[in-house]
């Protein structure tokens, strides 16, 4: 399998972020031994018996671990025997093709591994640089309303990106969550995807998530037409000039989360 590792490049102060909540101080960290590397695991205080479980893994994941692990623990969860858990890793470059992805989408299937996959959408990359949030959430506890989950896992991107001066939004037929590059009066002005959404749920627990492109390549998303749609590009923070740093985009995205979900 072939891997790519993003050059990490020095971060420069003008892009600086603090965060009145760094991810070390939101709960106990717990760590362990994992694919040669670690994992962080983020609980909420005792107390709080509806805790959400983080972990943050900062190894690669290969894909079938992690779609082993969401199964197993979305039936913990249906059956009352472990917390909703939000878990945030990269993966090694692969492709994956959701229910609704068509053969001709798939313009290069020799050059990353490919995976079928239960989610809904078409066909997403994912690799390192990327983060991917996989949201394993009891809907029953939570209003028992899809479309009110997808619009909140949108909204979550949004205020994500927002804690770095990015404006991510919406666009009606398209899913993920899109950028605007250029002036709307400039001729060569165009919108860049910078986060897709991918959803399945079972017996009302979620799984699957979202992915934010932080730092990877991006010219590795040239061997899919990425969520079907060929008339518009990828971005990523970097590329937009956001030198976040993979822990940056991790504490944002767990503030912004209590934000949206209040958990």
């Amino acid at each position: 399998m072939q891997l790519y590792f993003p050059q990490k490049r020095q971060k420069s102060g003008i892009f600086r972020h603090s965060y009145p909540k760094p991810l070390a101080a939101m709960g106990r960290l717990h760590h362990k031994n994992r694919m040669n590397g670690t994992e962080t695991i983020v609980t909420t205080p005792e107390t709080h018996s509806d805790a959400i479980e983080w972990r943050i893994s900062d190894t690669l994941v290969d894909y079938p671990d992690a779609l082993d692990f969401m199964e197993r623990r979305a039936a913990d969860i249906r059956d009352g025997n472990a917390p909703e858990t939000v878990w945030l890793l990269e993966h090694p470059p692969l492709y994956t093709a959701g229910t609704s992805a068509e053969d001709a989408e798939l313009l290069d299937a020799a050059r990353f591994p490919v995976y079928q996959t239960g989610r809904g959408g078409r066909y997403t990359y994912h690799g390192p640089g990327q983060r991917v949030a996989y949201v394993m959430l009891d809907l029953k506890k939570r209003g028992g309303d899809v479309r009110k989950y997808v619009h909140d896992l949108e909204e979550w991107v949004i205020r994500t990106l927002m804690g770095f001066n990015v404006i991510g939004e919406r666009r009606d037929g398209r899913v993920g969550i899109w950028v605007r590059r250029g002036a709307p009066s400039n001729p060569i002005t165009r919108e860049d995807k910078i986060a897709a959404i991918g959803v399945r749920i079972r017996r009302w627990v979620t799984f699957h998530g979202i992915s934010i492109n932080v730092e990877p390549d991006l010219e590795h998303f040239s061997g899919i037409v990425p969520c079907g749609i060929d008339e518009h590009g990828v971005t990523s923070l970097w590329d937009l000039g956001v030198t976040a740093t993979m822990p940056d985009v991790d504490n944002q995205l767990r503030q912004s989360f209590q934000d949206v979900f209040g958990a």
